[in-house]
């Protein structure tokens, strides 16, 4: 019988077999940030297709409930969505009717007394403790202008760009609304023809997957709306008690912003400040910017985490990071859609989860929704199968 002598591994053949381990990672991650760069191409490539079917599945979560309802009452598919869809736009051309009176009655008063507010801060200015002379203010204001003057030509393109922007603006809401349709409409046939078309075995991944982002970004709807309520009826209290024009056009306003993170509060809480610095004066300005300034941290450090943690089960810092980079990359679209995308990646990244422990023993697979058309062929097997002895 031969003996048998083996080799000590010395310090080369370690730090070999780590460079070796270590340049198979390296190249694995450079092909998966290749695939996420090409993913990011794509799908700035057809962002105008996905932007309206990405705004229409949000709608769809709000107008799918009374859909289903009307549905389950017998009336066609066509007729019940049609009919959901009228009494949205209705609602939506209500709230606007009810804003625009108050706005176009007070717009005038408004206006006079943005001027004399001028006048104010100028004087404010003129006085103590700032003590700026008058030719001080005017070489300041001329300043301005020359600057303005000097940049007519970059203001001129903004003014056609944003004409552009206006007009794909239309084309979205517009494209959105169809597919809105004909997703209500045609919507419980999408699982089942999916399951029929990718096969098994991904079809049951799939089904329940979709199923599940459905029911996340239904949370986070009905989440945003509550948060922003409790914004309007808050801010819009504190707008009435101080007597501020256009309080409930403001609270309207303020709800509405809501859906946007980050902006829409923005630039609600700046309108309602400039209203009650130009119509009631500086101290009570501050005290609406006090007010705005309570809502926010009480939203943003109580309500909107606590919800969203609960309906969508991310973390506060995800919430930030996500709407931060919505916003960087895609502006206020990007801010608005952040959220449920990430909501989503984390139900994809949950279910993966689930199935990598199945496979590795830590836990039994989550059982699968079986189809109708699954379960028939299932009974038809059993009735069919030879009994036993």
């Amino acid at each position: 019988m031969q003996e048998q002598t083996t080799t000590a591994p010395n310090r080369g053949m370690v730090y070999g077999a780590h460079l070796r381990s270590t340049a198979v990672v390296a190249v694995q991650l450079i092909a998966v940030a290749a695939a996420l760069w090409l993913l990011a191409w794509v799908v700035g490539k057809t962002w105008v297709i996905l932007l309206p079917v990405a705004l229409a599945l949000i709608v769809c979560t709000v107008l799918w409930p009374p859909v289903r309802w009307l549905r389950g009452k017998g009336i066609p598919p066509a007729a019940a969505v049609l009919l959901t869809l009228l009494v949205a736009v209705g609602v939506l051309s209500g709230l606007v009717a009810a804003v625009a009176p108050a706005i176009v009655e007070q717009s005038t008063e408004l206006a006079q007394q943005a001027t004399a507010g001028v006048v104010k801060v100028r004087d404010w200015l003129g006085g103590p403790p700032l003590n700026i002379s008058e030719a001080q203010l005017n070489s300041a204001v001329a300043a301005i202008t020359e600057r303005l003057n000097s940049s007519s030509a970059q203001i001129a393109s903004g003014v056609f760009t944003g004409v552009g922007a206006a007009t794909s603006a239309l084309v979205t809401v517009f494209t959105a609304v169809v597919v809105t349709f004909f997703l209500l409409k045609d919507g419980p046939r999408f699982i089942p023809w999916l399951r029929h078309a990718v096969g098994n075995p991904a079809a049951p991944h799939v089904a329940e997957v979709l199923e599940r982002v459905w029911s996340t970004l239904g949370g986070f709807i009905r989440t945003q709306a509550l948060v922003s309520l409790v914004d309007a009826v808050l801010i819009g209290a504190g707008l009435v008690i101080l007597g501020v024009p256009l309080a409930y056009a403001l609270a309207i306003i303020t709800f509405i912003g809501g859906f946007v993170p980050i902006v829409g509060a923005f630039v609600a809480g700046g309108l309602a400040v400039l209203i009650a610095l130009v119509s009631n004066g500086p101290v009570e300005a501050l005290i609406v910017l006090a007010i705005i300034l309570a809502v926010q941290q009480l939203e943003g450090n109580v309500l909107q985490p606590w919800l969203q943690a609960k309906s969508m089960k991310l973390h506060a810092v995800i919430v930030l990071l996500a709407v931060t980079l919505g916003a960087s990359t895609f502006g206020v679209i990007g801010a608005f859609l952040a959220v449920p995308v990430a909501a989503a990646a984390a139900v994809l990244i949950r279910y993966y989860d689930e199935q990598v422990g199945a496979r590795a023993g830590e836990n039994p697979p989550p059982e699968q929704p079986q189809q109708p058309e699954q379960a028939e062929d299932d009974e038809v097997s059993r009735t069919s199968a030879p009994s036993g002895p």
